[in-house]
């Protein structure tokens, strides 16, 4: 059970990306066959503004979850000039994750306040809140900040690669 409770951020990553995708392919669609479509038979062209606000609302989760996500699996970029002993990378370890958790209740905490700062807004074509795509920042900070936390009390063995 608490390897599938670890995963469901994976999977939401996961449908969120496809969902984008989608999105991008009716938003071409749209575009590029049905105005010439809807020309030509000299009819009312389909609307289709709504892509771009479903798109960045996707793009917002993807991208907040997703570097948490990076965060636990290590998958973040690297620059690796300095050497280290063992004890003193697992010293510069812990800082580093503490400095990501701040950023992690930083961004978590700006994203609530902006929660609250815009809930009576709605997005101006398809009139959805704006709480929805401010709790990306939320969400994706309190990952950040269990991640990381949890990097810093029980750090995973060292990756075969010899990556820290």
């Amino acid at each position: 059970m608490a390897r599938f409770i670890a995963s469901i951020p994976k999977i939401v990553v996961a449908l969120l990306l496809i969902a984008a995708i989608v999105n991008l392919l009716i938003g071409v669609f749209l575009r590029y066959v049905m105005i010439p479509v809807t020309d030509w038979l000299d009819v009312d062209s389909i609307p289709f503004t709504w892509v771009e606000e479903v798109g960045e609302m996707l793009l917002a989760w993807l991208t907040l979850i997703g570097a948490a996500i990076g965060v636990r699996e290590r998958n973040h970029f690297t620059l690796h000039v300095l050497h280290f002993s063992p004890a003193g990378q697992a010293i510069i370890d812990r800082v580093h994750y503490s400095l990501v958790a701040i950023v992690g209740a930083i961004a978590g905490w700006y994203g609530v306040r902006l929660c609250m700062l815009n809930h009576t807004l709605v997005t101006p074509g398809l009139s959805i809140n704006l709480s929805l795509l401010y709790g990306s920042a939320a969400v994706g900070g309190a990952l950040l900040v269990v991640y990381a936390l949890s990097m810093i009390v029980a750090p995973p063995p060292p990756r075969p690669d010899g990556v820290h």
